[in-house]
């Protein structure tokens, strides 16, 4: 194997660091995201437990909505 590719002429300490650093701060940002966003979908599924019949229907027409009232009737 060419080891050329990952040395990079000296450059690969620096250029791999970067890949590696730019990977982690992504990586970190989808996870909070993710974790924020199921915390939403629960307080919003706790939120339309009081809300009447003809509020659900309403609700229900929303495709948004509909979505996250469907994933979680499922768990």
């Amino acid at each position: 194997m060419n080891l050329n590719v990952f040395i990079m002429n000296g450059h690969g300490i620096y250029v791999w660091s970067a890949f590696l650093t730019t990977f982690l701060a992504c990586l970190y940002v989808f996870l909070k995201t993710r974790k924020t966003l199921k915390k939403l979908e629960k307080d919003f599924v706790k939120e339309t437990e009081n809300f009447s019949q003809e509020q659900l229907e309403v609700l229900k027409k929303q495709k948004i909505a509909k979505e996250i009232l469907i994933s979680n009737s499922k768990n």
